[in-house]
């Protein structure tokens, strides 16, 4: 696409200790570039985005039983809602902070570019 900047430059974010929303959100105003001066909501003007320490995300079981997401297989009646536990016993914690991050991008046509330059490790 003619609208992407290729950065070199890439964000760390450390999720020791800290709780799930706060590493989505400073995630989210990453990939999307609204940290920069130069923030165009047309263009991919972010850059890439790292999180580390996944697995020392600071969450209770409690909070676990609450978050839930959907999955929707496309025929009728393949609506799934799972919950937190669920998603963690299956695909770790590195999932929820992917899930997290998605759905605080903007719907648009950029969330995928934008999710391309995010990375997640344990």
């Amino acid at each position: 696409m003619k609208n992407i900047q290729t950065q070199t430059k890439e964000k760390i974010i450390d999720s020791t200790g800290r709780t799930l929303g706060r590493v989505a959100s400073e995630a989210a105003m990453s990939l999307m570039g609204k940290t920069k001066a130069t923030f165009e909501r047309n263009i991919y003007s972010g850059f890439p985005v790292r999180v580390i320490n996944a697995k020392k995300l600071r969450i209770t079981e409690k909070k676990l039983e609450e978050i839930y997401h959907t999955r929707y297989s496309g025929i009728p009646g393949g609506l799934r809602i799972l919950k937190g536990t669920e998603t963690v016993e299956k695909k770790g914690l590195k999932e929820l902070i992917r899930l997290a991050t998605f759905q605080m991008l903007p719907g648009n046509k950029l969330r995928r570019i934008m999710m391309k330059n995010f990375k997640i490790e344990d």
